[in-house]
């Protein structure tokens, strides 16, 4: 085992290797494709946040369903697995815990931060709180964090269906934490997506599509919370 998997086995509470073991039970290759549609239209969805000429960072990034979906001048990716067969070439990826981000990687540089389904698996408040301000360290003055997180007060109970979330928040937990990292938050959409992939709605890419382009759904499936703060040009 490599020394960040060392140190990340400590952060997280669970090893790289049991990581592993959860998704690969959790996600066969049939639910592995599904997702892959769904992203390519949610990468649609957030291109509306990413300019030609920015650096985008993909935090956590699993099997990289954000970062392949979207353009960008740089595209960065990092996880705490080797998940680099599953990138384009062009993706540039880190191996490493998100908490050491700040330690191996250049300060006030990138322009947008992007986090899916990941804060909830750090093992405490603390730990969210100091994952944002490591990304608030590698953000430029003006540059965006964006976070697509479960929602507990929407999910209830079903949040702990997942062996590996371990704590709970909502829109306004988030955004208290990211301010105190901080950001500075300039749009939530407490509810956006469903709570995940696996659910019984239809998921082909025309209903996503039709999905995303009407918000009035969003108020009666959405239990994912979409949230967008930036880093002020003036401390």
């Amino acid at each position: 085992m490599s020394a960040p998997h060392k140190r990340l086995a400590i952060a997280h509470k669970l090893p790289p290797i049991v990581l592993k073991e959860i998704y690969d039970l959790r996600f066969d290759e049939k639910d592995r494709a599904a997702k892959d549609a769904i992203w390519r239209e949610l990468g649609r969805f957030f291109q509306r946040y990413i300019k030609p000429d920015a650096r985008v960072i993909d935090i956590a990034c699993d099997a990289g369903y954000f970062i392949r979906n979207i353009k960008a001048r740089e595209r960065w990716a990092t996880d705490i697995r080797s998940v680099e067969d599953h990138l384009p070439r062009d993706v540039r990826f880190v191996h490493a815990s998100g908490l050491e981000l700040a330690n191996v990687l250049t300060h006030d540089y990138f322009d947008l931060a992007f986090f899916s389904n990941y804060l909830e698996h750090l093992p405490s408040t603390e730990a969210v709180l100091e994952q944002l301000r490591v990304a608030h360290t590698l953000l430029r003055p003006g540059g965006q964090v964006l976070i697509l997180q479960p929602n507990i007060r929407l999910v209830g109970g079903a949040y702990w269906d997942f062996i590996d979330h371990q704590t709970a928040l909502t829109e306004k937990s988030l955004a208290e934490a990211a301010h105190m990292a901080g950001f500075r938050t300039k749009q939530i959409i407490a509810r956006f997506l469903p709570y995940t992939t696996k659910s019984r709605l239809p998921q082909g890419p025309a209903f996503v599509r039709a999905y995303l382009a009407f918000p009035p759904a969003w108020l009666l499936f959405g239990k994912q919370t979409l949230y967008v703060g930036e880093k002020p040009s003036v401390e």
